[in-house]
């Protein structure tokens, strides 16, 4: 099996989910310093992603824009987003936001891969899944157990099961 960029140590510039992920975030630019393994993407979580990292996130996608998937996804309000936004020069999110955004982002490059594109994939993550009990994949995003079922059904669509 070939290594990906995060896996040969280079930073997170290849075409794998985590380093779409790292780029939907903002890459460089907006982290900081590159990522070049899951053991960057943790400390880097821990210390808090920049503020500027969700904004990106959020002005890269449609879906997080749309009723609560905010909250969902990421674990914020609309409201606690807004005063955020107003004071995001420098600020830091949450560790817990922070992962949640990062697992996020890992889950939406993942779909796009499977999907075939960032629309197509945000479609699909506010539709109702057979796999997921008819569920919304967006609605499933607000446990780890639920995106790690998300996960689980993009494998599964990767490899034809529900196809």
């Amino acid at each position: 099996m070939p290594a990906t960029a995060l896996q040969k140590g280079h930073p997170a510039d290849g075409g794998d989910s985590a380093a779409r992920a790292y780029r939907l975030l903002g890459g460089r630019k907006v982290l900081r310093r590159a990522v070049e393994g899951a053991l960057d993407a943790h400390d880097l979580i821990l210390e808090g992603l920049p503020s500027d990292a969700l904004l990106q996130l959020i002005e890269a996608t449609e879906v997080l824009s749309r009723g609560d998937a905010l909250e969902k996804a990421i674990g914020m309000s609309i409201r606690t987003f807004q005063r955020r936004k107003k004071d995001a020069a420098g600020s830091q999110l949450s560790p817990e936001q922070s992962s949640r955004t990062w697992r996020f982002a890992e889950i939406l490059a993942r779909a796009m891969d499977v999907m075939g594109s960032k629309e197509a994939a945000e479609s699909w993550l506010e539709s109702p899944a057979i796999g997921l009990d008819n569920r919304r994949p967006i609605d499933l995003l607000a446990s780890s157990a639920g995106a790690e079922a998300v996960e689980t059904y993009l494998t599964q669509l990767e490899y034809g099961v529900y196809v």
